[in-house]
């Protein structure tokens, strides 16, 4: 087993030993270049695996032992199963003998881990390996998915039945290229339409270069999705900002008075935010066509690809007023509120954070890789993170799993050893896998976590308000999570004075090995989307008493105003 994990570039599998997974973990210990991470939840486990995966695209692997060792996995790998991330979980199971007789920690893993996998089996006879491993490699790195290999404990202690031998793993995949007759149809659609908005998502990962071709080729405002941030909002003339529950901007606007939409590598889940007409699709995942929205035309292909066959048959556009008055609407938009976390914020006590988001962004590195939690502070990475090109944005982003960002940051520190790794983690999600700083600190891994301490569960009070539900049982106490850190040999800081802020995030970034800053941040600092309704600012106005409501994005509108510059002007 150990030997195949090899052949496919495993480095580290990610996990808590046990009686079951014996066998595997005293084989990883007797093999060379190969070393078992000790997590203290096999859950973290699964999310440094989806972290490691996501970063160095190759497989990670993540182990539980029996029963509720193996069931702890399920909520990471929901997540990297949703993310499309190779990741390969060892679930062992109970004695054979004993399966199906209620002996003690008896689950059904090969049952349990069937939706949250892309493939899911079990092995019973040592003849199955080498086999049915390679089976499960593949489909990880082929489906972009998780594989489950179920073994009981017993039959992963028993000597292999055929030989290892060698055989090399399909790590590079081929490249969807779209129908002629849908290139055809998509570039007569581009020439019809007077107004065209590109609405982008992951999926442009490689095709950077191509929307801004396309997008100066048919004077489009471009907007995107939260992970679409990442690899198209930097270099970008055209961008008007994000939609979605986190949006800024006027990207909302700009999908909804265009009479084209094109959405590009996005599987936008949230419907509401979509025009529901005028709208083309372009996704390498046939699968992913016209679940979200109904579409005038489906097309099927890798954007990069699309966009190479379409570009020589889309005009050029000469009329700028679509782009240029929703550009300017952006610009405006982010100005009128960009003043909620620079005014006065030196006496803003508890400490705006818009505030230590924006502060983040300007002091970390160029290739920095965040890892963030769900939550509020999924709204401030979206809103100050300024990205580059070079930089990384994880989170739970389609799961939407509480307590990710300090596991994804153990996966991601491990995966890329010397890059700059900062966990943006919420008070909530650190409390929930608080453990896993004992990981930090048994590795010394140089994660800087960076607490942003409201004492509440701010995502869930604003779900409350826009509902006109009084918040209740929100509330994580008074914590003083840097003196946690420290007693478990982490350096670390609590900040409760805003003119302290800088600084001690400058020493912490540039300080060798572990720290953490505690930052006790302002709990009635909350959000609203662009747009929202009528009964959601009813429940505001039945629910919200003294609510700071705020939508500044930092250094974004330098961004929106270097765009306005390029208006040409009559």
């Amino acid at each position: 087993m150990v030997e195949v994990l090899r052949q496919a570039g495993v480095e580290r599998v990610y996990g808590v030993v046990g009686d079951s997974l014996n066998p595997v973990v005293d084989a990883i210990r007797r093999a060379d270049g190969i070393d078992w991470v000790h997590v203290r939840n096999e859950e973290a486990g699964a999310f440094a695996a989806a972290a490691d995966a996501e970063l160095t695209g190759r497989l990670a692997v993540c182990a539980g032992s029996c029963g509720p060792g193996n069931t702890h996995l399920v909520q990471g790998l929901y997540d990297a199963q949703r993310s499309g991330l190779p990741v390969l979980a060892l679930a062992s199971h109970i004695p054979s003998a004993q399966i199906g007789t209620g002996f003690f920690q008896e689950t059904h893993p090969e049952r349990v881990f069937v939706d949250c996998s892309a493939w899911c089996e079990m092995v019973s006879t040592p003849a199955q390996l080498p086999r049915l491993l390679r089976v499960a490699v593949q489909h990880a790195l082929g489906a972009r998915g998780v594989s489950t290999l179920v073994f009981p404990g017993d039959v992963a202690a028993l000597p292999a039945a055929n030989p290892t031998g060698t055989g090399s793993f399909l790590t590079e995949q081929a490249v969807a290229a779209p129908p002629w007759s849908q290139v055809q149809a998509l570039a007569e659609r581009l020439n019809a339409a007077e107004r065209v908005t590109l609405f982008c998502g992951a999926g442009v990962r490689e095709a950077h270069t191509g929307v801004m071709e396309l997008a100066g080729r048919v004077l489009a405002p471009v907007g995107h999705s939260l992970r679409g941030k990442e690899w198209i909002q930097f270099d970008n003339p055209y961008d008007v900002g994000m939609s979605g529950l986190l949006g800024y901007g006027s990207c909302h606007q700009a999908l909804h008075e265009a009479d084209l939409v094109v959405l590009l590598g996005t599987d936008f889940p949230y419907d509401a935010f979509l025009p529901g007409a005028n709208t083309v699709q372009v996704d390498h995942d046939a699968t992913r066509l016209g679940r979200r929205t109904p579409l005038e035309l489906a097309v099927h292909g890798d954007v990069a690809a699309t966009l190479r066959a379409v570009l020589p048959l889309v005009e050029q556009k000469t009329d700028r007023g679509h782009l240029d008055g929703l550009l300017s609407r952006h610009y405006k938009a982010l100005e009128g509120v960009v003043g909620a976390y620079t005014r006065k914020i030196e006496k803003h006590v508890p400490i705006h954070p818009e505030y230590v988001a924006s502060v983040l962004d300007e002091l970390a590195a160029d290739d920095a890789v965040f890892t963030v939690d769900t939550g509020m502070n999924n709204v401030w990475a979206a809103r100050y993170l300024t990205p580059n090109g070079r930089r990384r944005v994880i989170g739970s982003f389609l799961h939407g799993s509480m307590a990710n960002a300090l596991p994804h940051a153990i996966g991601a520190q491990l995966a890329e050893p010397g890059r700059q790794v900062i966990s943006m983690s919420g008070d909530g999600g650190l409390g929930m896998l608080l453990g896993e700083l004992l990981t930090v600190a048994k590795y010394g891994l140089p994660v800087k976590v960076v607490v942003f301490n409201n004492g509440a569960l701010g995502m869930i009070k604003l779900e409350m308000l826009v509902s006109g539900y009084p918040e209740a049982e929100i509330d994580n106490g008074d914590v003083d999570y840097a003196a946690l850190a420290r007693a478990i040999g982490i350096e670390a800081t609590r900040v409760t004075d805003p003119t302290k802020v800088r600084e001690v995030l400058a020493e912490a970034l540039e300080r060798p090995g572990p720290v953490l800053v505690d930052v006790v941040t302002d709990p009635n600092a909350l959000s609203i989307p662009p747009h929202i309704t009528a009964a959601q600012l009813k429940g505001f106005a039945l629910a919200a008493g003294r609510t700071v409501l705020s939508g500044g994005v930092g250094r974004m509108i330098d961004l929106a105003r270097s765009n306005l510059r390029n208006i040409p002007r009559p």
